[in-house]
């Protein structure tokens, strides 16, 4: 039962945060998704774009540490750091 919560918060997270790289590009960037994307990886920014999108993140976490559902919190969390690994790992490569 917790790991299917801690799972359902995982999955939440990083939908969410695929989410918000989506809305991120659509909304500040000429270029397609696709595009955004190559010229991110490109140009040594897709790390800046996944920790953009990771703000969605935010919102979530404390939407259900207030509904008392911290086993899904903390799957938003791994999450998070799941991006965070990405980001240091597009950073430093």
């Amino acid at each position: 039962m917790i790991k299917k919560e801690i799972l359902l918060g995982f999955f939440t997270g990083i939908f969410a945060n695929a989410i918000g790289i989506v809305l991120y590009i659509l909304l500040f960037s000429e270029l397609s998704i696709a595009e955004t994307l190559k010229a991110a990886q490109q140009n040594n920014f897709l790390g800046s774009l996944i920790a953009l999108g990771a703000i969605l993140n935010l919102i979530i976490f404390f939407l259900f540490l207030k509904q008392n559902k911290p086993y899904r919190a903390r799957g938003v969390l791994l999450a998070t750091l799941i991006a965070a690994v990405s980001i240091a790992i597009s950073k430093f490569s």
